[in-house]
């Protein structure tokens, strides 16, 4: 194109559609993890960011030549990064142990900024940078599962009728699982059946912050702590 400040129906069209398809191929695969954020927050959030630098760059063409207007095509996408920030922490979700959705966060923000950058014609930057976040959160995230990521942390619920030992028998399965207790909680409170001055027995409820090294299968060790004996209830997150 000659004009700089100009740009064809079919040009505005073509990067729409690279916008929908680039964003999507990183949101097909959020969605595939079952992560928040997925196809169609990722498309609209890169097709918005293209037509927004689109609009910033060409849309305000009518006014290069006059006098006292100065065109700044940079400003509205300094606008758009900020207002991605707001809509990538709607994703991170901190549940009491852990922190969750950063890298969706930052898939979001980094999609946004794919757009941009289709937006302003850059096809060959726009094309490598969604091959490397494809790279990125897939392979990477393998690599990391196998041989990078350290102790991860769960919440153990245990509830059961309080007799001696139960501690004990908690603790040493646990440790046949290599998984160890960073910090217990027990409360005890009274079963009293209605007409009865003594209760029979006492009820405990026992929370255990966990760290395990390895992939904890939550259905096999539920199992596995639910034959204790006098447990009634397990719960594991």
């Amino acid at each position: 194109m000659a004009d700089p400040w100009y740009i064809n129906n079919m040009h505005i069209l073509l990067r729409l559609l690279l916008s929908v398809l680039l964003g999507g191929l990183v949101g097909w695969e959020r969605e595939r993890s079952n992560h928040a954020a997925g196809l169609r927050t990722h498309i609209l959030v890169c097709m918005g960011s293209t037509l927004i630098i689109m609009l910033s760059i060409y849309g305000f063409s009518e006014f290069v030549h006059e006098v006292n207007i100065r065109i700044d095509p940079a400003r509205l996408a300094s606008a758009v990064i900020t207002g991605v920030g707001f809509l990538g922490a709607g994703t991170i979700l901190f549940t009491g142990k852990s922190i969750t959705g950063l890298t969706t966060a930052a898939s979001i923000w980094i999609v946004a900024a794919v757009g941009l950058a289709i937006g302003a014609g850059f096809y060959f930057a726009s094309i490598m940078a969604t091959i490397l976040i494809l790279l990125t959160l897939v392979v990477f995230n393998k690599l990391e599962q196998r041989y990078i990521r350290g102790s991860k942390l769960h919440l153990v619920t245990i509830c059961a009728i309080s007799e001696p030992g139960l501690l004990e028998s908690v603790s040493e399965l646990l440790e046949g699982e290599e998984i160890t207790v960073k910090r217990a909680v027990v409360n005890e409170r009274s079963n009293v059946p209605y007409g009865e001055l003594q209760p029979p027995s006492t009820l405990v409820e026992i929370s255990l912050n966990v760290l395990s090294k390895r992939v904890i299968d939550p259905l096999a060790l539920a199992a596995r702590i639910r034959k204790l004996e006098k447990v009634s209830s397990v719960t594991i997150d």
